[in-house]
């Protein structure tokens, strides 16, 4: 077995990736699925952090389409995101996997309060870390939330794992000629507009010069061909 390119990641996951079938909240059985395939990746020695979005527990954009103030509707999806870290925690930690939350937002009770030194010293000891709440604040997504966690804790690679198996120059859902493209450096990625990821956090990363690599969660051993260098999905970089 190839020797991992990436001692540490930052594994950004969409919130639907716990959703199941049903295409909202919290399937345990999906969790289940979404920690086999973070164990296939410690189980090669690399340290692994995560963030997790929380499309399917709340849309902000929902609420702001009803009159919702942003930073309320901001600050619901933060709480959301944590609901998605516990379970993710648990179906890691029955799987023998020793994981830690920490959050943005306070919340002891729960997790522990996002100190990145202490995150360092967790992902040193081999423990996966799941960082929720977001930054802690209003008017930045979870895009954003993971590309500056992973330069705090020296990640080497942010990986954002999708529905789709890369990025592509035109949406395939809507046009069946776009063109899967295998590489492309940040400026070419924040003229394109994607969807996939926002502006901030692509600009985020080539100011720090992080590469990201945007993959499909759910294509058999993705994630493992990233951390060993292997041509999969999307580099950006």
């Amino acid at each position: 077995m190839a020797d991992p390119k990436y001692q540490r990641i930052l594994l950004k996951i969409g919130g639907e990736a716990l959703a199941g079938a049903q295409g909202f909240g919290i399937d345990p059985a999906q969790a289940e699925k979404v920690a086999e395939k973070i164990s296939e990746v410690k189980n090669l020695g690399v340290q692994v952090a995560i963030v997790l979005g929380a499309g399917n527990i709340w849309r902000g954009v929902d609420g702001l389409a009803r009159g919702m103030e942003r930073a309320t509707a901001d600050h619901m999806g933060m709480l959301a995101t944590v609901m998605n870290a516990l379970a993710l925690q648990d179906a890691l930690e029955r799987k023998g996997i020793t994981t830690r939350v920490q959050t943005a937002i306070e919340m002891r009770a729960l997790a522990e309060p996002y100190i990145r030194l202490r995150s360092i010293r967790h992902l040193d000891k081999g423990r996966v870390v799941i960082i929720g709440a977001g930054t802690g604040n209003p008017y930045f997504t979870t895009d954003t939330a993971a590309a500056l966690r992973a330069m705090e804790i020296g990640a080497q690679v942010l990986i954002k794992a999708t529905k789709v198996d890369g990025v592509y120059d035109s949406d395939p859902a809507h046009n069946p000629q776009a063109k899967k493209l295998e590489k492309i450096s940040y400026i070419e990625a924040l003229n394109l507009g994607l969807e996939i990821l926002d502006s901030t956090a692509l600009s985020l990363c080539k100011d720090n010069g992080l590469p990201i690599i945007v993959l499909d969660l759910w294509q058999p051993g993705s994630i493992l061909k990233a951390v060993r260098g292997e041509k999969v999905g999307t580099l950006i970089s």
